[in-house]
């Protein structure tokens, strides 16, 4: 029955979906992170006031350019493409032959900067623009003014969207499989296929992803309820 091949498949196996599960879990800590910096740099450079003449207007537009052309490309394509492209094309254009744990780890982060940059930039815009003309009016530049006013701001805003960029990159990881990379998908298929049973191992190996993804939503959901305070707040007065 499929149940006692269930049981089976993971007492037999468990180091190695455990293996695989980690694998999936480091890839999208890091290359989320690495993202999510990505996107923070690239957000700031694009919400930059452009300069009414000179040298620094065509440079700030170059650079703009640059970084919408690299946002639309990643965001247009898909991962499994990407994986496939940086991986294989990187050793036959370039005869880089990189590590496959590294060349994943690259890949989501890019991929993942692509989208982080777009909402970061929403999440500046979404501040109030009065907040930008009183930091402007008492001497500050733009790095100023994002890093001690609009950011922190923004970060909260956006944390919901990168939780979700971090349960997606979870999920996604298993497109790597492409380039053999041995996350949990990978190491599922190789299971089923020494014993053709598909079904009980992929079952246990959805089961692995929803207890990551579950996991992750409810560590996120503390972490907003922490930044959003306590519900009801008390004054204090001062006595003269």
């Amino acid at each position: 029955m499929s149940f006692e091949w269930i049981i089976r498949i993971a007492t037999e196996n468990w180091p190695l979906f455990l293996r695989g599960a980690g694998i999936t879990l480091l890839i999208a800590i890091i290359g989320t992170i690495i993202g999510a910096f990505i996107g923070l740099v690239i957000g700031v450079i694009r919400t930059i006031p452009e300069p009414e003449r000179g040298l620094k207007k065509i440079l700030l537009k170059v650079t703009n350019f640059i970084l919408a052309c690299y946002i639309e490309f990643f965001r247009g394509t898909p991962m499994m493409v990407q994986a496939m492209v940086i991986y294989y094309g990187s050793a036959l254009a370039f005869g880089v032959d990189i590590d496959k744990l590294w060349a994943a780890i690259i890949i989501v982060s890019i991929n993942t900067g692509a989208y982080m940059a777009e909402i970061v930039r929403g999440g500046i815009i979404s501040i109030d623009k009065g907040q930008f003309e009183a930091a402007h009016a008492i001497g500050m530049n733009h790095f100023q003014t994002m890093t001690t006013i609009v950011l922190p701001q923004a970060i909260r805003n956006i944390l919901p969207a990168t939780g979700n960029e971090f349960i997606i990159n979870i999920k996604d990881t298993s497109v790597l499989n492409v380039i053999a990379v041995s996350e949990l998908f990978f190491t599922t298929n190789s299971i089923a296929g020494s014993n053709f049973r598909y079904f009980e191992a992929f079952s246990i190996a959805c089961l692995l992803y929803l207890v990551m993804t579950f996991t992750v939503t409810r560590i996120l959901r503390y972490m907003e309820r922490k930044l959003d305070g306590p519900e009801t707040y008390t004054m204090n007065q001062m006595q003269v």
